[in-house]
């Protein structure tokens, strides 16, 4: 039981100093602002719009959280051991271990949080669509929705702010999901003209599945994050995590395709009586190895099967969450394994 007390009051604890940290309540409305600016921009495609709309909207969420995740996790992992704040805790009979899964567990939940907020703007701006043309109406129960949630939300944090001291930044972002959650359901039984309309004919499942998937990626983004945090600071912390998201985003080009190249020279040239051991060998080896200790992002971004109305088999999705779980366990394991020797003193 000590174990569990200790770890839900570090989880606590780094759950809501993540959700007060200014850059957290900056990333939240930039990319609110930047979701809500790819509307008109992807009116310029001369073709699908709605398509492309899709692409701008879901990358900007994820890149926002990706980011975010690297700042979060410098924010409660690396200041507290260059501040030594980190001894308060060590010292006492808590273990290492749960020290990193706490930070990891309440990073996660605050970058879920922050992220959940773009992410319902986008899933109601979706619902309005892209204007066509100057002659497309709105779809005002979206307009009014929206705004009342942003503004209710604005609004109760300056309260809280103002009257009781409570972070902005936290009010803002614990209440922006919710609020906005509820402007998207409430926008799918209305046609632009507030009419009556069945939601299932505007609700996209395959949208909220693309969602939950980016969550699974900046899950693992966060694990990343966390374990290099307990070493580096964070100028380097965020240009590592990012450098290893645009690999892992390159995953299948840089090493799944040199993989396959390189199999069918050597069976080619084993057939015809080869069969060495070669510099052919040792790079087909090198690059299954990075191919399999890379976290291969390109797996969760279901986004061009949404757009060419595919659907996302179970099947798929039962394989992709526990290879997700897995590179996540394994990036905390390294986290772990980092942090036992780090010095705090």
């Amino acid at each position: 039981m000590a174990f569990i007390e200790q770890l839900l009051a570090i989880i606590r604890n780094t759950f809501f100093e993540c959700v007060r940290q200014p850059i957290c309540l900056v990333i939240v409305i930039a990319s609110v602002l930047l979701v809500l600016m790819s509307n008109p921009f992807a009116a310029f495609t001369m073709s699908d719009d709605q398509r492309m709309y899709v692409d701008i909207g879901i990358s900007t969420v994820f890149m926002s959280g990706a980011i975010l995740a690297a700042f979060l996790a410098t924010a409660v992992v690396n200041q507290e051991i260059t501040n030594r704040t980190v001894l308060m805790v060590v010292s006492k009979p808590v273990p290492r271990a749960t020290f990193v899964i706490g930070k990891y567990v309440g990073v996660t939940l605050a970058l879920i949080a922050a992220t959940a907020v773009p992410a319902m703007a986008f899933l109601l701006v979706e619902v309005h669509g892209v204007m066509q043309t100057a002659a497309t109406p709105y779809r005002w129960p979206c307009i009014v929705f929206g705004s009342v949630a942003i503004a209710l939300t604005i609004g109760t944090a300056t309260w809280c702010n103002f009257f009781y001291g409570k972070s902005f930044a936290a009010i803002t972002t614990l209440l922006g999901g919710p609020l906005l959650l509820i402007a998207y359901v409430l926008s799918l039984f209305f046609d632009p003209t507030f009419q009556s309309i069945d939601p299932s004919k505007e609700f996209r499942g395959e949208l909220v599945v693309a969602i939950l998937l980016m969550f699974v990626s900046l899950s693992i983004i966060s694990a990343i994050a966390v374990a290099i945090s307990t070493r580096l600071g964070q100028i380097l912390t965020i240009g590592i995590t990012l450098a290893i998201l645009m690999l892992g985003l390159l995953s299948d080009w840089i090493f799944a395709r040199k993989i396959q190249d390189l199999t069918k020279l050597i069976a080619v040239r084993d057939a015809a009586g080869g069969g060495v051991l070669d510099w052919d060998h040792a790079a087909l080896w090198a690059c299954m190895a990075g191919y399999a200790v890379v976290p291969n992002f390109q797996v969760f971004w279901i986004v061009d099967a949404v757009n060419q109305e595919q659907p996302i088999p179970f099947e798929y999705i039962s394989r992709v969450v526990p290879y997700g779980a897995a590179m996540t366990v394994a990036a905390i394991a390294i986290a772990i394994a980092l942090f036992q020797r780090r010095e705090v003193g």
